[in-house]
């Protein structure tokens, strides 16, 4: 059977036969999807990458307001293209292993205050402008200040000092932290020429592609980088992301081949989807979750008891049934789940209550209705997904009304400023930095406004806690302090399915981290 397996997978790859009929005829052979999966991946990987060809993506989550200024990314869209022009001093593996990127090898003090980056030489910026050490002392210091507004500003308040050392960038933290290798793959941290202080927005960058046009809420297109570092990836002549946030379009646009591949599909159509010819459904499960945020400073929700009942008023099963068509798991009011290490599973799992939601509510004394805004830009089925949170909470009394806001602008206008609105998060590879991007009181992703000395202290302590089992007790009081007395509505863990046309394309591998392979389908995917 193994024999018999791999000659099928080895035609697969060549393009001898399709992945339906592959999959089709390992299950004949008693293979199930999984391992079937593993081993056709590992044959297209062994027939090797071709270069040349266009890639042409449609990608929901793109505004007219997105900026080439990697501290200002908000959305998927951003994030696709910043993946793709940019990179990070590190990289996170499909595995969760941190990886080398623009530095080549980094070490720390046993007490893990002290970091050491050894920098890859003769790197070049897009144009033509080596990278040096101070380049990207200067990209972490402006991401340090409060004015960048960058993503990853509460992120980098833990260090104390940058600087350059020869090929070395040293940095020193206020207090140990063992996940500083994965901080510097934070998706805002993309090296500029230095460090972005000139022209935050100039779109000159390091990665395998780069710019040639930039239409915010439109289009981006870009052109293979030459010298690029690394000629293992970054296959391409050219990728073109179009901006699609309508799912009916952004599935029409697929199957008429107009793209090849897109984000975003919806859960419930992905069965049809994956019957159409030449079309593959790429689904992994990890960190990502969607949520509804309640800003904690906000009226009625600066009442944990307003708080605690309408996190009671949602039937989190049927959502994750009804929106995620069982693409998911249920999610306990933490930005965490299983999949990460020193999770604590005994933490009790929140069930729905409509009579608990009611004795808060009434505890509360608020009376009025609560408004919740969302957008299918939020996440696939954001809209039905509140209309779903309205009926289970009027079982308890509580006057949900909705508004449903037009994708564009989205992120912007009503994301971390409306007292209560979907939203979706990518999740990150530790928990130190899930809690760390967006939940810490310094931070400027705080799109809960959950601010708490003694959760922020745990943190702390937990980032700089060597021990696993006394890291996983911090961890575990901090989720509980979230889970109970936080902004956050968790109901839902998804997991990101996207979908690509394999007679386009060839090399996927799916990434737990985040949709299109973790942003980096361009630059790692060849043309079938």
């Amino acid at each position: 059977m193994t024999v018999e397996l791999e000659y099928l997978a080895a035609r697969a790859a060549r393009g001898l036969m399709s992945r339906r009929a592959f999959m089709g005829r390992a299950a004949a052979l008693g293979v199930g999807a999984t391992i079937a999966n593993t081993v056709l991946g590992t044959a297209v990987r062994a027939a090797g990458p071709k270069n040349g060809g266009a890639l042409k993506m449609g990608v929901n989550g793109g505004a007219s307001t997105n900026s080439l200024d990697p501290a200002l990314q908000s959305g998927q869209v951003p994030f696709m293209y910043m993946s793709t022009l940019g990179d990070k001093l590190t990289t996170v593996s499909p595995d969760g292993e941190v990886l080398p990127s623009l530095a080549e090898s980094w070490d720390s003090s046993p007490d893990a205050v002290t970091w050491i980056f050894k920098l890859r030489k003769g790197v070049q910026f897009h144009n033509g402008k080596t990278v040096t050490v101070d380049d990207v002392v200067k990209t972490i210091q402006r991401h340090s200040d409060k004015k960048s507004s960058s993503g990853a500003y509460g992120l980098v308040q833990g260090i104390k000092e940058t600087k350059a050392d020869g090929d070395n960038f040293v940095v020193t933290l206020k207090s140990a932290n063992a996940d500083l290798p994965y901080l510097m793959a934070h998706w805002a941290l993309v090296i500029q020429p230095n460090g972005g202080f000139d022209k935050p927005d100039a779109g000159i960058f390091t990665g395998a592609y780069k710019l040639k046009t930039f239409e915010p809420g439109i289009r981006v297109a870009m052109e293979k980088f030459k010298n690029y570092w690394d000629p293992s990836v970054g296959h391409f002549d050219t990728v073109d992301i179009t901006v699609i946030n309508d799912w009916t379009a952004r599935s029409a646009a697929l199957q008429s081949g107009q793209v090849d591949m897109v984000n975003m599909v919806e859960p419930r159509v992905a069965g049809l989807l994956s019957k159409v010819p030449n079309v593959v459904i790429a689904t992994s499960a990890g960190h990502g979750f969607n949520c509804f945020n309640m800003l904690s400073d906000a009226k009625p929700f600066d009442d944990n008891n307003v708080r605690m009942a309408l996190k009671l008023a949602i039937d989190r099963e049927e959502l994750v049934q009804k929106v995620l068509a069982g693409y998911g798991s249920v999610g306990n009011d933490m930005p965490v789940n299983k999949s990460y290490p020193l999770f604590d599973e005994s933490i009790p799992q929140r069930q729905y209550d409509p009579e608990k939601a009611k004795f808060y509510m009434k505890k509360s004394g608020y009376t009025g209705e609560i408004l919740l805004i969302t957008s299918e830009v939020a996440f696939p089925g954001a809209v039905d997904a509140a209309s779903l949170f309205q009926q289970s909470a009027e079982k308890a009394g509580i006057n949900i009304t909705i508004r449903r806001e037009p994708s564009d602008g989205y992120w912007n206008s009503v994301w971390n400023k409306q007292p209560l609105s979907a939203c979706s998060w990518h999740g990150q590879p530790t928990q130190g930095l899930v809690y760390s991007q967006a939940y810490i009181s310094s931070s400027d992703m705080n799109d809960t406004r959950f601010k708490n000395p003694k959760f922020d202290g745990l943190i702390s302590d937990a980032q700089g806690q060597l021990d696993k089992t006394k890291r996983k007790e911090l961890y575990s009081e901090a989720g509980k302090l979230i889970r109970d007395e936080g902004g956050l509505i968790t109901p839902m863990f998804n997991n990101y399915i996207d979908a690509y046309r394999e007679d386009r394309v060839a090399g996927w591998i799916p990434n737990p981290s985040s949709e299109m392979m973790n942003g980096r389908a361009a630059v790692l995917c060849w043309q079938a």
